[in-house]
């Protein structure tokens, strides 16, 4: 989800990780889920993907025909 989100936003992962204070492959591996933010960068991340969220309702849908 957190990839969709980012590339319905047009977002590429090196600057979602500038706008977060993090390098792009720290990115790469939240969005694969083999690490977590944590601390402040946990914050900045929820804050930024909230707002995604709501920019791109679509890009978090499940696809047609799933629950």
């Amino acid at each position: 989800m957190r990839g969709h989100l980012r590339r319905a936003a047009g977002l590429t992962q090196a600057q979602v990780g500038a706008a977060v204070g993090v390098g792009r492959v720290q990115v790469a591996r939240w969005e694969a889920g083999y690490a977590e933010p944590k601390g402040e960068r946990r914050r900045a991340y929820g804050r930024l993907l909230r707002a995604l969220s709501q920019q791109h309702p679509d890009a978090i849908a499940p696809p047609s025909g799933e629950p």
